[in-house]
């Protein structure tokens, strides 16, 4: 803004003092005399010795009476100091840039004022850029604040839309047709999701379900990319990485830090070789170059340095402790808490080996993965007999033929000792996947298997038998009906014997679809009818269950029990003093599990706490300390319950806060 009221900033005009003949009677510091903080110096004084907010007024003086020519002539790169002190919003520097040549000029869009409003505002966007790569900083804040709106706009439909049911397939289409580069989209998901306190939760939930799926879809793409490359690219750590990616996708994980992380350890693996020998031809590689060493001798004198910095110097080791958990899969917990199974251990084994030289490859050993050292001379006709099998689950223990089957208890052909390509090992990490989540109890959306099946079918998309559990997981949860049809289709053109189980899946499937049809409007459930008169409880309490002790959140209520027979029955319902014909609740569990629970077996929990489900943001907006308050969809199905927890909140929390007090 450029006129008789100077510069305007956040509203108010900046008035500096009046203009002097002479450097130094302002208060300022020569401009010859420049020191190392020169910059620190000036601006320091500026602003201390010459700057004054005050309102504004219509009849202010002309910039060069307020001042304003003593600000413009200041050194450019204290006016930039000035300019990126941190203080100044983009809609300050906007109105900074307007007010004459010489600051509009400071203010270019491609110029360090505008980076540094981005950086401020979108730290974690800085790693996309390129130093040396010309940036328009002011049109890339445009669009990411356009994308942020637009992100936010879209989160805050979702809980309307589909509050009643799972997010379906298509759900996301209209994320997908968004303009602008997707990493800004998926930024400010991650700004929601960091929201600080308890608030925003439904926000939250639904914004951490749209990245999930963005990154995902991202990665499974990137996998079928890789999966392409022709059977000699080895790259072995960059398959398991990207299995590590899609079962974590919230997480921030990459091959270029794992690669760092495992460079770290060869560099280790590099100063006990030095001791070794200081003439080893591994010590002459550069970081990201290798090639094979041939002599036996050297190759042993690398593994003996690995084994004592892998399993002596850092501790790693197989986790026979806790050997069916999941993230002894994943690379990037492996090298966190430095234990795994035996597949992911020989991979780290296998990538460190492979740099310093030494070509050791896979082995899809029955019950226990392996590695095979060559012995034999190069070029000559080979069999099991001329290696010698690594166990980098054992230590790095090197093993014979017989002692490979002496390891899992049984004699095995000639042909599982053989080596493996990149597709059939992650094919045996993914199983691995698959089966954990088959065993899988607690969890109800079943995530890990539903992940699991993903990849696998990734890489064999005709698989009958996993197709058809694919198809029987998303009946079970009751999501993606259409979806189930379109997986039923595809098994009946590829196994037309599979017809009993299609056909079933198939008509129960098109019930569902026609149910939903048939449902109207939104059950509103009123705590003054008549019929709710037994209802003790509301939702968003915190509840303790008396026979069982875990605490949960109560997310909706009937008047009595709406189950079946059949589950009344297998649940005992009939031999509670009350049976059926009590209230009943639905509650979220802290163990992660949805219950359904009769009013006699809850009661209030003196000792609220949060809840740790990942349901809990669809049906609350917000955690008070003492309940959780509902959001607007379940708020409107209970619309006279709000009122009853604050009177609640009040009974029982503050007479125990008086008691305390006395």
């Amino acid at each position: 803004m450029q006129g008789r009221c100077g510069p305007r900033v956040g509203g108010a005009i900046t008035r500096l003092a009046p203009k002097t003949s002479r450097r130094g009677q302002a208060g300022l510091p020569d401009p010859r005399a420049r020191g190392p903080r020169y910059a620190d110096k000036m601006a320091a004084a500026a602003v201390d010795s010459a700057m004054e907010v005050v309102p504004a007024l219509p009849e202010e003086a002309a910039p060069e009476v307020a001042g304003l020519s003593c600000l413009v002539n200041l050194p450019g790169e204290v006016l930039e100091y000035i300019l990126c002190c941190g203080s100044l919003t983009a809609a300050d520097i906007g109105r900074v840039s307007s007010t004459c040549r010489r600051l509009r000029e400071l203010c270019q869009s491609s110029g360090k004022v505008w980076k540094e409003q981005f950086r401020v505002r979108w730290p974690s966007l800085m790693k996309h850029y390129s130093p040396t790569d010309y940036v328009n900083w002011l049109e890339e804040y445009k669009v990411r604040q356009k994308a942020g709106l637009e992100a936010r706009k879209i989160v805050a439909s979702f809980s309307k839309r589909f509050f009643s049911e799972h997010v379906p397939c298509n759900g996301f289409s209209d994320i997908e047709n968004l303009e602008g580069p997707e990493i800004f989209f998926e930024d400010e998901l991650v700004c929601i999701l960091n929201m600080e306190g308890r608030k925003a939760l439904t926000w939250k939930y639904y914004a951490k379900k749209i990245l999930y799926y963005l990154r995902q879809q991202k990665i499974l793409n990137n996998l079928k990319a890789f999966l392409q490359q022709p059977d000699d690219y080895e790259s072995y750590l960059e398959g398991a990485v990207y299995i590590d990616q899609y079962c974590n996708p919230l997480s921030d994980i990459s091959l270029k830090d794992i690669q760092a992380q495992i460079d770290s350890i060869v560099e280790l693996v590099c100063k006990t070789l030095r001791g070794i020998n200081s003439r080893h031809p591994s010590l002459a590689f550069k970081a990201g170059e290798s090639s094979m060493i041939m002599e036996i001798e050297l190759q042993s004198q690398v593994l003996d340095a690995m084994n004592y910095v892998l399993y002596d110097q850092l501790k790693f080791k197989g986790n026979r402790m806790d050997y069916y958990n999941a993230l002894n899969l994943y690379m990037h917990q492996v090298l966190i808490r430095r234990t795994g199974i035996p597949i992911s251990m020989s991979l780290l084994y296998l990538t460190i080996a492979r740099q310093l030289g030494v070509p050791l490859e896979p082995v899809n050993f029955p019950s226990h993965f392996l590695l095979r050292w060559c012995q034999g001379a190069e070029g000559a006709t080979l069999d099991i007999f001329d290696y010698i099998y690594i166990d980098a689950f054992g230590k790095g223990k090197q093993l014979t033929v017989k002692e490979c089957e002496y390891l899992i208890g049984q004699h095995v052909t000639a042909a599982l000792y053989g080596v493996v390509n990149v597709k059939k090992v992650l094919q045996r990490m993914v199983g691995n996947l698959l089966s954990l989540g088959k065993r899988e109890g607690i969890d109800q959306s079943y995530q890990l298997l539903r992940d699991s099946l993903d990849l696998y079918l990734a890489m064999y998309p005709d698989q009958v038998q996993l197709l058809l559990l694919q198809a029987r997981l998303y009946f079970h949860l009751g999501i993606w009906p259409e979806k189930v049809l379109d997986i039923l289709q595809h098994i009946q053109t590829l196994d037309p014997g599979q017809h009993g189980a299609v056909g079933y899946l198939v008509q129960h499937t098109l019930e569902h679809i026609e149910r939903k049809k048939e449902e109207v409007g939104v059950e509103v459930k009123l705590r003054s009818d008549e019929k709710h008169r037994d209802v003790c409880y509301s939702i968003g309490l915190i509840m303790k269950h008396k026979r069982y002790g875990y605490n949960c959140v109560i997310y909706g209520w009937d008047p009595t029990c709406m189950m079946g027979h059949e589950w009344i029955r297998n649940m005992n319902v009939h031999s509670l003093p009350h049976g059926h014909h009590q209230p009943f609740y639905n509650v979220l569990v802290e163990d992660g599990s949805c219950r359904y629970a009769a009013q006699e077996n809850l009661e209030y929990n003196v000792e609220p706490q949060e809840i740790s489900h990942p349901d809990v943001g669809r049906y609350f907006s917000e955690f008070t300390g003492t309940h959780y308050i509902p959001n607007a969809e379940l708020e409107i199905r209970y619309p006279e319950d709000l009122e009853f927890v604050y009177e609640t909140v009040q009974n029982i929390y503050s007479a125990k806060k008086e008691n305390i007090d006395e």
